[in-house]
């Protein structure tokens, strides 16, 4: 296992600390600021005797928490450190407003025979079957038909 040693410049600390007294900052934000100046064993530092399992109970914290802020501190930098990754998964709507209208028809119209009603995967394989779609999942349909205040057994 790595260990990393945390050395914090003076602007780091002084901005770790207004994170810490004022300012509305994420719940992450604090913990990493919190995790940063006790880790700290640069010159600036206030307490350069406290140890992880110190931190650990003093903050509430996993052990593997304190490591991966450390890590991100040294790896990625003092920002980085801070703030939350952005998404990574940018998810492209499937339903818009063409496919929606032409969920509905199909959703007032008549059900399959042997059938006494739509129902959310029959209606997904109808959209996929007619080539609407390439692929819709029964809960998209049931978002779509919550979204235009449609019920499915009346």
């Amino acid at each position: 296992m790595v260990l990393y040693t945390i050395k914090l410049s003076q602007s780091e600390v002084d901005d770790l600390k207004k994170i810490i007294n004022k300012g509305s900052h994420t719940s992450q934000s604090f913990r990493a600021a919190y995790i940063l100046l006790n880790c700290d064993k640069g010159e600036f530092s206030e307490n350069t005797k406290i140890t992880n399992e110190e931190i650990r109970n003093i903050l509430k914290l996993g052990a593997r928490t304190i490591d991966r802020v450390k890590k991100k501190f040294i790896e990625e930098g003092f920002e980085s450190a801070l703030e939350r990754r952005p998404s990574t998964q940018i998810y492209k709507k499937k339903a818009d407003g063409d496919l929606e209208a032409k969920l509905v028809t199909l959703c007032c119209s008549e059900p399959p025979e042997g059938f006494s009603r739509w129902s959310l995967r029959l209606l997904a394989d109808r959209l996929i079957e007619l080539e609407y779609v390439d692929y819709i999942s029964h809960v998209t349909v049931r978002e779509v038909l919550k979204k235009t205040n449609l019920n499915l057994g009346k």
